[in-house]
């Protein structure tokens, strides 16, 4: 019998944190601040799915990088994917304008 190897649909609290390489209570906190997005079980058991490591790495990076306490950490996730999301908007309607043909 073969077994593929998969990453797992959802990920525990000890998983992500272990994953992340970032303390379960840390993680915890950014759930409550809204910047990592979780589900919770009947149990109030948090559930992650493996999109939120990218998530939380970024959060990590910003943090490092502009020394941003955990509060501006979030607006400026917020502001980053509320641009990308505008750009691909616009990326988009220049596709329909355009018929989908590229000048390259």
């Amino acid at each position: 019998m073969r077994y593929a190897l998969m990453r797992p649909v959802r990920l525990d609290l000890e998983t992500f944190a272990r994953d992340a390489h970032v303390h379960p209570d840390l993680v915890r906190r950014f759930v409550a601040l809204g910047i990592v997005d979780a589900d919770r079980d009947v149990s109030g058991g948090l559930w992650f799915s493996p999109e939120q490591l990218a998530a939380l790495a970024r959060v990590q990076r910003l943090r490092t990088g502009f020394s941003l306490n955990y509060a501006a950490v979030g607006l400026v996730c917020d502001l980053l994917d509320r641009i990308a999301a505008l750009e691909a908007a616009q990326r988009h309607r220049a596709q329909q304008r355009t018929g989908g043909r590229s000048w390259t």
